[in-house]
C-alpha cells in the first residue's frame, strides 16, 4: 500500500511538472530534462516496488518451510519423549517386580542365619549337657557306685538324648523342620503360594514352638497379602504380634499389616499401625519404609492434638 502511494505520488508530481511547464516560463529543454528525471525515478519507484514484492514473496516460502520443518521436529520431539516415558515405566514396572522378589530371597537368608544360630546354640547346650552327664558317671565310678546310673542318665549303648523341647513334636511320623521350612521359603520365592501355604502350616502344626515358628507365622501372612485375601491376612500378622512377642519379625509384621489394612480401605487404623512402626522400630528398614508410606498419605509421622 506504502508503495502504490509513493507511485501515485510520483505520477501527480509528474503531472505537476507538466502542468508548470505550460504554464511558467521555463524553456522547454529544461522542461524536458525534468520530465526525463520524474521518468527515472518512477521507474525506479516501480522497479523497487516489484523487487519488494519478490523479496516478501521469497521470505513468505522461507518462512513457512522453517514453520513445517519445526512442526516436523516437535512431532518427533513428541514421539521420542513418549518412548522414553513408556521405556521408563516399563523399567519401573520390571525394578519393582525385581525388587520384590529380592526382599523374600534376603528374608529367606536372614531366616536361614536366625535359624544357624539357634542350632548352634542348642548344640552348644547339649553338648554342655552331654559333658555333665559324662563327668557324673566319672565321679560314680571312680567313688565305686553303681556301675550303670539308676535313671535320667543315657547309657552309651541307649544312643544320643533327644534334645530339650522335643516333647512338643508328636510322636506319629512328621517330616523335618528342615525340609517343611526350607521347602515353604523356595515355593513361596518362586511364586507356589498355595503349596507354601501348606508347608508352612504344617510347620506351625508340628513344630510350633521352634525358634523359627514365628517366621513361618510371618510368611503365611505374606502369601494371603500376595493373593489379595487382605482380611486373613491381616489376622495373620496379628498371630505373629500376639503368639511370639520376642519375634524379630514383629517389625516387617505391623508394617504388612498396616499395608493390608490400607488396601481394605481403613486408612486411619493404618496410619495408626505405620506410626506404631516408627514408634517401636527406629532406625530400621520398616521405619523408612512407614515414613515413606505416611508421606504419601500426605499425614505426619506423628498424631497432632
Amino acid at each position: 500500500m506504502r508503495i502504490s502511494n509513493i507511485a501515485i505520488f510520483g505520477a501527480a508530481v509528474l503531472a505537476g511538472a507538466l502542468g508548470g511547464s505550460l504554464i511558467g516560463p521555463h524553456p522547454a529543454e529544461a522542461v524536458a530534462r525534468e520530465i526525463i528525471e520524474l521518468q527515472r525515478d518512477v521507474t525506479s519507484l516501480l522497479q523497487g516496488q516489484k523487487d519488494l514484492a519478490i523479496q516478501v514473496t521469497q521470505d513468505n516460502t522461507v518462512m513457512k518451510t522453517l514453520i513445517s520443518q519445526s512442526n516436523d521436529n516437535v512431532a518427533k520431539l513428541a514421539s521420542s519423549v513418549g518412548s522414553m516415558q513408556k521405556s521408563v515405566q516399563d523399567v519401573q514396572a520390571n525394578s519393582g517386580a525385581r525388587l520384590d522378589t529380592m526382599s523374600t530371597q534376603v528374608q529367606g537368608l536372614s531366616d536361614n542365619l536366625e535359624e544357624i544360630k539357634s542350632r548352634l546354640g542348642k548344640l552348644n547346650q547339649q553338648l554342655v549337657d552331654l559333658q555333665n552327664a559324662v563327668q557324673g558317671l566319672d565321679a560314680k565310678i571312680s567313688s565305686g557306685g553303681a556301675a550303670a546310673p539308676a535313671t535320667g542318665v543315657p547309657t552309651p549303648t541307649a544312643g544320643v538324648a533327644s534334645p530339650a523341647g522335643s516333647s512338643a513334636v508328636p510322636s506319629g511320623p512328621a517330616p523335618s523342620a528342615n525340609t517343611l521350612y526350607e521347602n515353604g521359603l523356595r515355593d513361596i520365592q518362586s511364586g507356589k503360594y498355595d503349596l507354601a501355604r501348606s508347608e508352612f502350616q504344617d510347620y506351625l502344626k508340628y513344630y510350633s514352638n521352634t525358634d523359627l515358628a514365628s517366621n513361618a507365622q510371618f510368611y503365611l501372612g505374606e502369601i494371603l497379602y500376595k493373593q489379595k485375601q487382605y482380611n486373613e491376612a491381616v489376622a495373620a500378622y496379628d498371630k505373629v504380634l500376639t503368639n511370639y512377642p520376642k519375634s524379630f519379625k514383629l517389625g516387617p509384621a505391623r508394617l504388612k499389616k498396616g499395608m493390608a489394612l490400607l488396601d481394605l480401605g481403613q486408612k486411619s487404623t493404618a496410619i495408626r499401625e505405620f506410626r506404631e512402626v516408627i514408634r517401636a522400630f527406629p532406625g530400621s528398614e520398616e521405619d523408612r519404609l512407614a515414613r515413606a508410606k505416611l508421606k504419601e498419605l500426605g499425614v505426619p509421622v506423628s498424631a497432632t492434638r
